[in-house]
């Protein structure tokens, strides 16, 4: 995309932590969809095949809220690159 790609140590280091922090605000974002879709709707009469819609909310909802956690993740902030140090010991290696 328009961004410089990943070089220093410092930079990748930031890569990671934003990754870290993404993943947790995912997670949030997870159990929020769980507790609304689950517990929010224990109190509702409505039933699907039988099925109380709280369970079909608290399964399916957290599970539609995981793939969209993941797909944005994905998409919009995590980069793909290499950890290891270009250039500094790479005739050490092996």
């Amino acid at each position: 995309m328009g961004k410089e790609p990943i070089v220093t140590y410092r930079d990748k280091m930031k890569q990671t932590n934003r990754e870290a922090k993404a993943t947790l605000v995912a997670l949030a974002f997870i159990v929020a969809v769980w507790l609304i879709c689950g517990f929010g709707l224990s109190g509702s009469d409505i039933e699907v095949f039988h099925t109380p819609i709280w369970i079909i909310g608290g399964t399916l909802g957290t599970w539609a809220a995981a793939i969209v956690a993941a797909v944005v993740l994905g998409k919009r902030v995590f980069v793909d690159f290499d950890l290891d140090d270009e250039g500094e010991g790479a005739s050490d290696r092996g």
